[in-house]
């Protein structure tokens, strides 16, 4: 009698979350203030055309949840997003801008003159900024709710709308990088990060900083 050997299956590649992260579109500050949780700042023209280009940019791709800072800026981002998806903007305040304290709504250049500024910028690990936040506590919160919002849509497409320095921080610890180096990551307004987390494994990064090309290709129809 002829005895066959079953050849052992492949095992199963746990399923990817992608974990789109954009920031918020430009604003009539940006570049020049450092605007933190302060109320009342809405995105200018260039802000709006960068919000429908992510958007577009999205078709395609089966989002199943979005998510955003409860900033106005980043809500309005969000919009044509939720519009075109048919999903609601759910507020997540993980998502929130560093807070930046007493430093809130001061101009950069101004800022730049003080001491403390080349520890935020060479050794921000060591900073919190006065009756504020510190970049440590900042990078936890912000990965903490990306492990939640991975947790809640296993398997899934979330994007989440958020600030440039936590975007930063989420995007330096997928990486491994020490947080002393996340201010050579740039993240722009308008702009994607792409984070891919697999249970049981290290996150990947897919993709940062992306402003052009459509991202439906991040997952097979």
């Amino acid at each position: 009698m002829l005895m066959t050997v079953a050849t052992p299956s492949a095992p199963s590649t746990p399923p990817s979350t992608l974990l789109l992260l954009v920031r918020h579109g430009e604003t009539p500050t940006t570049g020049t203030v450092l605007p933190g949780r302060a109320p009342g700042l809405h995105l200018s023209d260039q802000g709006r055309v960068q919000a429908e280009r992510v958007a577009e940019r999205l078709a395609g791709l089966p989002v199943d949840g979005i998510y955003s800072s409860p900033l106005e800026r980043t809500r309005e981002t969000a919009e044509p997003t939720a519009a075109r998806t048919g999903l609601e903007v759910n507020e997540n305040a993980g998502l929130i801008e560093c807070d930046f304290g007493e430093w809130t709504g001061a101009p950069l250049a101004e800022l730049a003159g003080l001491p403390q500024w080349q520890t935020v910028q060479h050794t921000p690990s060591a900073f919190r900024f006065p009756n504020g936040e510190s970049f440590s506590q900042m990078q936890s919160r912000m990965v903490e709710t990306l492990e939640a919002l991975c947790a809640a849509h296993g398997g899934g497409v979330v994007v989440g709308f958020s600030h440039a320095d936590p975007i930063k921080a989420a995007l330096a610890h997928a990486l491994g990088s020490h947080l002393d180096l996340f201010q050579r990551i740039v993240v722009s307004p308008g702009s994607v990060s792409v984070i891919s987390y697999v249970m049981g494994q290290a996150p990947a990064v897919l993709m940062v900083n992306s402003t052009l090309e459509p991202l439906s290709g991040l997952r097979a129809p």
